[in-house]
């Protein structure tokens, strides 16, 4: 049988990542155990850095491949670097972290690319068996890295809530697809979308069956009410590991439930917009007013994404190109601030302690007056503070709500926006006002260093071009309507 090499080349990136892993595997197994990490760490962030090359030489264009299975084309072009930008930061962050905290095993960075390949499966995924192999790829790498720190009873807590109640949404899910695929004959986003576009009315059950696969996609997404494991992962896992979760994961997740709703389902957008209405008004109001009496700052951090996911799916709500473009927005801009933020919590030591009590940041303007400087930025920014980037992002899905009539759906933003200013702002009050007990050994590492300052000036020059970057945004998004 002849091969045809042009019918893999779209998933290039993919084959190649997955075939660095396993040699990443034999390397970490062959190598002297001490030198073990070293090698692998180091190995990985190669992997990821020609990973996110083949992925810009594959580019935008519209191609399928394997089978029609995985698509290529610009809106998983720029979700996918992405992807590969989170995961190289979590990567780097987490280094000096494991060795101080006796995670020394080559395992967590082979899994960590494990993850990544599965997110890059559910950005491509064009049938309900791709986006449920990529989803679950995943979602195993992630249990195991959620309870890494197996000797700490709250790193084995937090592994297995996420597995059961991960492992629960995932049947949720099947059941959705199963159903999908018994009432339209097919699982094929294509044939999903041509079969919906043809009939006036489409079967109960297969929307029975949307609701069930929105209800899987909505905890991947931590979306309320699936947000239940959220805060005690974040606050059990590792702190590199939580800086993973809190990024790249949400990304793809979000890239998926975009695909899925504005693909295959777009001309039941009727249908499902109440649902994504509603879970986007339950996550910014829960996330703007559970985070108020947290005095963990991962926890704080874990109810914060909840309420971010929510103002961004006020932009899928839209169901439009600028609102879809309000999201991929929305998500590089939410990927530089959760970074920074993470650089900064996973510098908080004391005595070469880590410490994450919110009142641990305490005089820190006085003792670290650069790492303060930074905090506040992203702070100033995830609340929405002009003219930092976290004003924009919700800006424009703010605008492309209002664009579709969504009106009481933006004003709900706005108030959820107003009440979450108070912990955010509280922080800076901690940091810049309140007199410290213990002072915070020095920022560790010149890479941590360097990730603090770079997300810094970018939430911060941002302003120079948000129209431009919107609008590319906006044209990368025309692929999912458009296919």
């Amino acid at each position: 049988m002849m091969f045809e090499s042009s019918m893999l080349a779209p998933a290039l990136p993919e084959i190649a990542l997955a075939c660095a892993i396993m040699a990443l595997m034999m390397v970490g197994v062959f190598s002297p155990a001490k030198a073990a990490l070293g090698r692998v760490s180091f190995l990985s962030v190669i992997a990821l850095v020609g990973t996110g090359i083949l992925i810009a030489v594959v580019g935008g264009d519209y191609r399928l491949a394997l089978g029609d299975l995985f698509v290529v084309d610009s809106f998983a072009f720029f979700m996918k670097l992405l992807v590969i930008v989170a995961a190289l930061l979590a990567l780097v962050m987490s280094d000096g972290y494991i060795r101080r905290e006796g995670m020394s095993r080559f395992e967590y960075p082979v899994l960590l690319c494990f993850a990544t390949l599965g997110m890059l499966l559910m950005i491509s995924a064009n049938d309900l068996m791709s986006l449920y192999i990529g989803l679950e790829l995943q979602s195993l790498s992630l249990y195991v890295v959620a309870a890494f720190q197996r000797d700490q009873l709250r790193s084995t807590e937090a592994g297995l809530k996420y597995f059961v109640l991960g492992a629960l949404s995932s049947g949720l899910l099947l059941y959705g697809c199963s159903l999908i695929y018994g009432f339209a004959g097919t699982t094929s986003f294509d044939g999903l979308a041509t079969q919906l576009a043809a009939v006036d009315q489409a079967p109960t059950g297969l929307i029975v069956g949307l609701v069930f696969l929105s209800a899987g996609l909505a905890f991947k997404i931590s979306a309320v009410p699936f947000h239940m494991w959220t805060p005690d992962v974040y606050e059990g896992a590792p702190t590199p590991v939580t800086a993973f979760f809190a990024v790249a994961p949400k990304i793809a997740a979000m890239a998926l439930i975009l695909r899925v709703m504005l693909g295959p389902f777009g001309e039941l957008i009727d249908e499902w917009r109440q649902i994504i209405w509603l879970i986007s008004v339950a996550s910014m109001i829960l996330g703007a007013l559970a985070a108020i009496a947290q005095t963990n700052i991962k926890r704080l951090m874990a109810y914060s994404s909840i309420g971010h996911v929510g103002y961004a799916l006020m932009g899928l709500a839209a169901g439009t190109e600028a609102g879809a473009g309000g999201v991929m927005l929305y998500m590089a801009i939410y990927l530089v601030m959760n970074v920074g933020t993470f650089a900064c919590i996973l510098s908080m030591k004391v005595k070469d302690r880590m410490v994450e009590n919110i009142s641990d940041l305490a005089g820190l303007s006085k003792t670290r007056p650069g790492m303060a400087l930074a905090l506040m930025l992203f702070m100033f920014s995830m609340a929405g503070i002009p003219p930092l980037a976290g004003f924009f992002g919700k800006f424009f899905v703010f605008a492309a709500a209002i664009e579709a009539g969504l009106i009481y759906l933006a004003v709900i933003g706005a108030l959820a926006s107003v009440v979450s200013a108070f912990y955010y702002l509280r922080i800076i009050k901690v940091m810049y006002f309140d007199e410290g007990e213990e002072v915070l050994d020095p920022v560790e590492g010149r890479s941590m260093k360097a990730i603090m300052l770079v997300t810094s000036i970018a939430i911060l020059v941002f302003i120079l071009a948000p129209q431009t970057i919107a609008d590319y945004t906006a044209h990368a998004a025309t692929a999912l309507f458009s296919g």
